[in-house]
């Protein structure tokens, strides 16, 4: 009874001091320094070309090495060294052990390009519906026509979902919290879009909580992208250890929240930018993202199943090319969509040949 009683003892005491030492926000000073040593970070937003939504890039039947590989090939020759890839629960939960190990085979991978990572776990954006299996074909001429929230309206109809994301979470922090191939740990996308407003706030509250219970090396951070949401936008500035955001604006509207950004005293990476139509492009943003020390991912390497050479309120319904494309930098077979662009690009990144990939690796 004795020996069962100290037990009990130890594991309170133990449950108390873990709790205790569930790590705070990093200080400004931490996070500047851990962002001295990353250089200018330049990169996409990825899914490759052959995948029309998360499920279908990570789920064991159409996970696309080949075409993965190809494609972050194309980035790193024009000097591209980060991506920000999304996840899906329903893919890890269909098969934890597999879905872990496709995620590391992905990071070989992209590794082997020179390329770090950006994870994201959850998303308000588009289809609030899915299954697993066999994903819908693209709606020719539409953007993102088959992306997927996650997890969508299913946590509002089954809230003991929030039990099974728990877990999610956890595992893969657990899995992967020490590895220096991926760069920073992206939370939840766009919280409050698709009318979801702040109904988004537990999970992303929960979200927080989680990771910094398993507590990984790599930092933690959840974009602002709507000055509208100003409960959501207060909670993710004041919890996110560097700060990152959205902006698909031109350059003045751009240096604007950038300026308004830098009172925070962190780091500021811009993970989503560029849209032609819109007049954020790489000639006007990507220079000043440069010159402000600002990460610099745009919306997309390859145009593929996802659509988005299309404009998200314009759709082409018969699928033709349009005039210009609204995101992406090369079709699948490698060629640029502008090699003006490229060079361009190229221009700021310091490569000025797709033959320097062997120098790269060696520098």
């Amino acid at each position: 009874m004795k020996k069962v009683l100290l037990l009990i003892i130890s594991i309170y005491f133990l449950n108390d001091l873990q709790a205790q030492n569930v790590r705070p926000v990093w200080t400004k000073d931490f996070a500047t320094q851990w962002y001295s040593l990353q250089g200018w970070l330049r990169g996409c937003d990825f899914i490759p070309s052959t995948a029309v939504n998360q499920l279908e890039m990570w789920q064991a039947e159409t996970f696309d090495t080949a075409t993965i590989s190809r494609e972050l090939g194309y980035a790193h020759s024009i000097g591209l060294n980060c991506m920000r890839v999304f996840l899906h629960h329903l893919a890890w939960q269909q098969d934890p052990a597999g879905f872990k190990k496709r995620v590391d085979e992905y990071l070989v991978i992209a590794a082997r390009e020179n390329i770090k990572t950006i994870f994201v776990f959850f998303d308000d954006c588009w289809n609030e519906s899915y299954k697993a299996g066999k994903q819908p074909a693209p709606k020719p001429g539409i953007h993102n026509s088959g992306w997927l929230r996650d997890p969508g309206k299913l946590l509002y109809e089954d809230p003991s979902l929030m039990n099974v994301l728990e877990t999610y979470v956890k595992d893969i922090l657990k899995t992967f919290n020490d590895d220096r191939r991926i760069l920073l740990w992206d939370l939840y996308n766009e919280p409050g879009n698709s009318n979801y407003q702040n109904k988004s706030m537990v999970l992303l509250k929960n979200l927080f909580r989680w990771s910094r219970e398993v507590n990984p090396s790599q930092p933690l951070s959840a974009g602002v992208w709507n000055k509208d949401l100003t409960d959501l936008n207060k909670y993710q500035l004041d919890e996110s250890d560097v700060i990152t955001y959205h902006n698909y604006e031109d350059e003045k509207a751009h240096m604007q929240v950038i300026d308004s950004l830098k009172k925070y005293g962190r780091p500021l990476i811009c993970t989503e930018y560029m849209a032609r139509l819109r007049n954020s492009t790489f000639f006007n943003i990507m220079p000043m993202l440069k010159k402000e020390h600002v990460a610099a991912i745009n919306w997309g390497l390859v145009s593929g199943k996802t659509n988005t050479k299309y404009a998200w309120d314009t759709p082409i319904p018969d699928g033709s090319e349009p005039k210009v494309w609204f995101h992406d930098i090369f079709r699948p077979d490698g060629t640029p969509y502008s090699q003006k662009e490229v060079d361009f690009i190229m221009s700021l990144t310091g490569f000025k040949s797709p033959n320097q990939k062997q120098q790269a690796a060696v520098l």
